[in-house]
């Protein structure tokens, strides 16, 4: 990836993106550990809703964002919001309230939901070849992967010699850090949209997802990629602890094989999508996740031998390299199916529209399993998963003819008519 590095401003994006991702990980371990310090037993529920407050605010503030992001100059936007992000994080050791915490993780993640889908629209303008591009959805894909592993290992040795409260000090620097390193990067400010009213502007992302039939597929897999990923990000824990009897230690263990298999996925990508249509790997990938939540039912039906535990890595390193195949591809092809006018909105739907399936499938990943065990509720979720297979396969073509994409969304106010030519969409 020497080329992609050698890019100037991509290198400054990349490196705000790894600072901003760790400053990220290492709150949320201090806030698991802040709702334990305020509620104690109660700690499990705090954390519970502040997710759901999370996934709730991306849902509804991304495609809010996505219709002001040409409005305003993209850099200053982005450095606007790290610094948000970086206050809100400053606030949280003083708050002695629980209420407290819930209203500055409203105001963490509106920042978050803003800033993700902008920064992403951002990379596609800043690298026009396509296989550059590519490269840069796989390091992001690493960079995210790697955060998720190593925040714990970091926290931890944060820990052995303060307290909790300074590791959120260590993410407000970071994202400080971020707004120093975006500032100083050269980003062109997105092109206007030619839609006029707010609530067009809002809802645009989505309706150019919904016409489009490529992006409905992608809306597909992402039902894939929840339904399966749930049973990892909800249940490990459970699994490992109560059904294996192992250690929290293998709790990481297991959550880390998930994580190699994203990884060895991301590192395949670039070379492999230069010969392979982006359609051919990411239903390839929701074939490995559904065979991923296959083994994860045969495990469930079955209550003793040693031999559990590796196949339980083996079977979460497959869901891991499943998740890896969908995930990484999708923004050249929203890329490819949005314009310069509606980029940002269609990277916003996406951000939004992901998450409404997280929020879907997470509850019944925690409540179903804690009611009816795992085998009915990984029965249940493979049937989503399922669900979001055959709706991909039914709306996204094998063969795309050429078609105009966001032009032919029609608005409750006006008749379909086509774009002007600064804001046409590329489809291929």
């Amino acid at each position: 990836m020497s080329s992609l590095f050698g890019h100037r401003d991509y290198r400054r994006l990349f490196g705000a993106q790894l600072v901003a991702l760790s400053g990220t990980g290492l709150a949320t371990v201090a806030l698991g550990l802040l709702a334990y310090d305020l509620a104690g037993a109660d700690a499990g529920a705090v954390l519970g809703t502040a997710l759901a407050i999370k996934m709730i605010t991306y849902v509804t503030v991304a495609p809010l964002a996505g219709a002001y992001a040409d409005r305003v100059p993209r850099r200053n936007a982005l450095v606007c919001l790290d610094l948000v992000r970086a206050l809100v994080v400053l606030a949280l050791p003083f708050v002695d309230q629980v209420w407290q915490i819930y209203v500055l993780i409203v105001v963490l993640q509106a920042a978050s939901a803003s800033f993700t889908p902008t920064f992403q629209a951002v990379l596609p303008d800043i690298l026009p070849d396509e296989k550059l591009y590519t490269r840069a959805l796989s390091a992001s894909q690493l960079a995210s992967t790697m955060e998720s592993l190593l925040s714990p290992v970091i926290a931890a040795a944060v820990l052995s010699v303060v307290s909790f409260h300074w590791l959120f000090t260590g993410t407000s620097a970071g994202f400080v850090l971020s707004a120093a390193l975006v500032l100083s990067t050269r980003i062109p400010d997105a092109v206007r949209s030619h839609r006029g009213g707010v609530r067009d502007r809002t809802l645009a992302g989505a309706r150019i997802f919904f016409a489009t039939p490529r992006l409905r597929g992608v809306l597909g897999l992402n039902l894939v990629v929840a339904a399966v990923g749930s049973v990892v990000m909800v249940n490990t824990v459970n699994y490992v602890q109560d059904t294996l009897g192992r250690s929290q230690a293998d709790v990481a263990l297991l959550l880390a094989g998930n994580g190699a298999g994203t990884i060895a996925a991301a590192l395949l990508l670039p070379r492999m999508l230069g010969r392979i249509a982006e359609r051919t790997v990411m239903f390839t990938g929701a074939s490995v996740l559904l065979a991923g939540i296959a083994g994860a039912i045969g495990l469930s039906t079955v209550h003793d031998g040693g031999w559990r535990w590796p196949a339980a890595l083996a079977v979460w390193a497959v869901v891991g390299t499943g998740t890896g195949l969908v995930l990484t591809p999708v923004g050249r092809v929203l890329r490819r199916s949005s314009g310069a006018g509606d980029r940002s909105a269609v990277f916003a739907a996406q951000f939004s529209l992901s998450h409404a399936c997280w929020l879907l499938a997470y509850p019944i990943a925690g409540w179903l399993a804690t009611a009816a065990g795992f085998t009915v509720t990984w029965i249940v979720l493979a049937a989503l998963g399922l669900t979001g297979v055959v709706i991909a396969l039914r709306t996204w073509p094998r063969r795309e003819p050429g078609f105009p994409c966001a032009e032919l969304t029609r608005t409750p106010m006006s008749p379909i008519r086509p774009a002007p030519s600064s804001s046409r969409h590329q489809a291929r």
